[in-house]
């Protein structure tokens, strides 16, 4: 049904050799974008040409920017119509695939993109859509909602990307796709982008799809810039165990995976118990408590965040220095991507993996998929370096006021590095600030947290006067 195309090549490909317009290209090289990705360089002709497309690689390959692209390229901006659409698994994935097709839009006339996700009201991306907008980014359930209520039309929708589409089917959304594909017109070009290739992208691609051409890229392997650890543990042990490693090497952020949302609460309790910082990410969390961990995360303010593979699909964490595997997975496609979390852009990373006797074959079949054999270690090889508690260097400040008040990262900036209401900090002790619709964070040096949230406090935010607290793991 599919035509599985050739192996990608491995030497490296400029963006220059593909048929954008100039604008894009200055865009691409002002971004710093020189060379493709191989995901980018095997999808972005296809794409380009017009074709469907299923394309499979790992998490965090660049995929983002090869459906941007091609979809940025049949849009037109003087047109006021949502021309593309891409449904995302998560709000997090979505709100990044909307970050990076913003910036790739730069170079064209003032493109509209909107994100229709759950946790957050519909009355406000119902006026965004009444204003127009020409790619519309969400979540199934959410998009279906607003197709339901009229909000929503795509009379003139081009392009269909499904991002993640094996993890959208793992949490039950085949309907909800469907339901949105037969609402496209037939003549439309759909991209589908998949970290693995179960059945159910074969049934997918039958049912919605026009003879889609199909590309693997194969995973990284780990013996790059990632150094992996085997670790025998017993049920009683498993959890004192993830203590051991996170006092051994000492890392400043940690993604540790469970295989299930209990798993998840009963580690986390244990890690607050042993004075470690550590937040849970799985289902069934509400949006505001999913947007106070990942915030903490990613701004370095969380030492440990333990979650479930579907919850952490599409997180794109920098400077990730360890990855714990609590529980082998037996599926070795989902321990390779676990493990390329850490080990990103040139940096060093370490994968841990804790195994029972009863998961000794998921081992051999990560061992087979990988072509290498395990490394393990006995659990007393591990010793604890330093007295000190293991603690975050940053602490992040909430500010009660986000997009809606018309907040942007440079007036927080400017508030915290000013002479008015207290001494100035410098710029090297803020760092990640994330403005949402209604919040924002910052993340500021420990040393500095209590002073700068009384100088916010006293001061003022782009002119207004604003509440400001320190998170704490009561708040999460």
């Amino acid at each position: 049904m599919t035509n599985l195309l050739p192996p990608v090549p491995s030497e490296k490909t400029g963006f220059a050799t593909l048929a954008l317009s100039p604008a894009t290209q200055a865009n691409l090289q002002q971004l710093g974008y020189h060379e493709m990705t191989p995901i980018q360089a095997a999808s972005l002709p296809v794409a380009l040409a017009g074709k469907d497309l299923i394309a499979q690689s790992q998490t965090g390959s660049g995929k983002t920017a090869a459906f941007a692209l091609a979809l940025l390229a049949k849009l037109s901006p003087r047109w006021f119509a949502v021309q593309a659409l891409v449904l995302c698994p998560t709000r997090e994935l979505a709100d990044q695939v909307t970050v990076e097709i913003r910036r790739l839009a730069r170079a064209e006339e003032n493109v509209k993109v909107v994100t229709l996700c759950g946790g957050v009201a519909l009355r406000g991306q119902r006026a965004s859509l009444e204003h127009g907008a020409h790619v519309v980014v969400g979540t199934p359930g959410r998009v279906m909602d607003h197709l339901e209520r009229g909000y929503l039309t795509l009379e003139g929708l081009n392009t269909l990307v499904l991002d993640e589409a094996d993890r959208m089917l793992d949490m039950g959304f085949f309907d909800d796709i469907a339901m949105v594909a037969k609402q496209c017109p037939s003549a439309r070009q759909t991209l589908l982008f998949s970290a693995t290739y179960p059945e159910s992208i074969e049934k997918l691609a039958r049912q919605f799809m026009r003879t889609p051409q199909r590309l693997e890229v194969a995973p990284q392997k780990s013996e790059g810039q990632i150094e992996q650890r085997f670790y025998e543990v017993t049920r009683a042990n498993r959890l004192e165990t993830v203590g051991q490693l996170l006092r051994h090497f000492r890392p400043v952020s940690t993604l540790a995976f469970c295989n299930t949302k209990q798993q998840c609460k009963e580690l986390v309790m244990f890690l607050q118990t042993h004075h470690f910082y550590a937040l849970a990410l799985y289902g069934e969390l509400e949006q505001r408590e999913r947007d106070l961990v990942l915030a903490q995360f990613a701004n370095r303010s969380c030492s440990v965040l333990v979650a479930t593979d579907v919850a952490s699909r599409g997180l794109d964490i920098d400077q990730l220095e360890a990855v714990i595997n609590v529980d082998t997975t037996p599926d070795p496609e989902v321990h390779v991507h676990r493990i390329g979390r850490t080990g990103r852009a040139g940096a060093s990373g370490v994968a841990l993996t804790l195994v029972s006797m009863n998961e000794m074959g998921a081992v051999g079949k990560i061992e087979q998929y990988q072509n290498q054999p395990s490394t393990w270690y006995p659990l007393d090889t591990l010793s604890d370096s330093s007295k000190e508690p293991l603690q975050p260097p940053m602490v992040t400040l909430q500010i009660m006021g986000g997009r809606k008040e018309k907040i942007r990262p440079g007036d927080v900036l400017g508030a915290l590095t000013s002479t008015e209401g207290g001494a100035a900090h410098t710029r090297d002790q803020i760092g990640k600030i994330q403005v949402t619709e209604f919040c924002t964070f910052v993340a500021v040096k420990r040393e500095i947290a209590s002073v700068a949230c009384a100088k916010l406090n006293a001061g003022k935010v782009k002119g207004k006067s604003v509440k400001v607290r320190l998170l704490t793991l009561k708040d999460t």
